[in-house]
């Protein structure tokens, strides 16, 4: 952690040397991703309620997942570019440096504009949960935290193994993102409007349900469309760490194996 935290530290130094240029380019990262949002705004324009959500609920399932995305994406977004490493040959510059290599890839070239997608996530959730009328229990209040940031560990787990992945695939960048952007995509709507076997997949192959619509749907006292009991709602942390396990596990194999580009 501490070569993490160095690394991380030079490149926010580096950013911050220009600082209005990395306003700018935290407000234009909030931007796009704000036009997600209203488009689902737009279509509630049209409808009254998706699958049985309201605006203000979809609007939970969507803040949920865009800030535990953020979070993963800042802290370990750049993982999806140890394709392209290998390719070039700099994978093999970072071995023989004295920090870890999952540490260097991750913070390599460190993004601090990616706040902006966490701030805007933050900022529907706040607004979700004003609008919801819902009786808040203990529980609930203590599960949207832990929501947010045992998501952002299941997200971060994903984007290890796809980075692991790529010592084999060579470059599987995309199939990583399919897994992170378009999960996150899927989970910005409501469950009840996906065919069962795909929930089924998503809870029980690659555990995405996990990062927000189990728990939301304890907070929002709605019964699951598999009708597993309410408890699983507190599993995420369980699962994240059930998650980021095995991809540790796979991307030290993949250190392993590789045996430089020869370049």
């Amino acid at each position: 952690m501490r070569g993490y935290r160095l690394i991380v530290g030079m490149w926010i130094r580096s950013t911050m040397a220009y600082r209005a240029s990395f306003l700018l380019a935290t407000f234009g990262n909030a931007a796009i991703t704000v036009l997600d949002f209203v488009a689902i705004t737009i279509m509630f324009s049209h409808v009254d309620a998706l699958g049985g959500f309201t605006l203000p609920e979809t609007a939970l399932l969507y803040g949920a997942c865009s800030a535990s995305l953020g979070l993963a994406d800042l802290l370990l977004g750049n993982t999806d570019r140890v394709g392209a490493r290998i390719r070039d040959g700099s994978l093999d510059t970072m071995l023989v440096r004295p920090v870890p290599l999952l540490a260097q890839v991750a913070a390599d070239r460190f993004a601090l504009r990616r706040l902006g997608r966490i701030a805007q996530g933050l900022g529907v959730l706040g607004w979700a949960l004003s609008e919801l009328d819902v009786d808040w229990t203990p529980g609930k209040v203590l599960l949207v935290p832990v929501m947010v940031v045992a998501g952002a560990g299941i997200f971060g787990g994903v984007l290890v193994a796809g980075a692991a992945f790529q010592f084999v695939a060579g470059d599987a960048a995309e199939v990583q993102n399919s897994f992170t952007y378009g999960g996150c995509t899927m989970l910005q709507y409501p469950p009840t409007v996906f065919a069962r076997e795909l929930l089924r997949g998503v809870t029980f192959v690659v555990p995405l349900a996990f990062v927000n619509w189990l728990p939301a749907l304890y907070v929002l006292g709605r019964p699951d469309p598999l009708g597993l009991p309410g408890w699983v709602a507190f599993l995420s942390p369980l699962v994240a760490f059930a998650v980021f396990l095995p991809a540790s596990l796979a991307w030290r194999a993949g250190v392993r194996s590789y045996r430089s580009t020869g370049s």
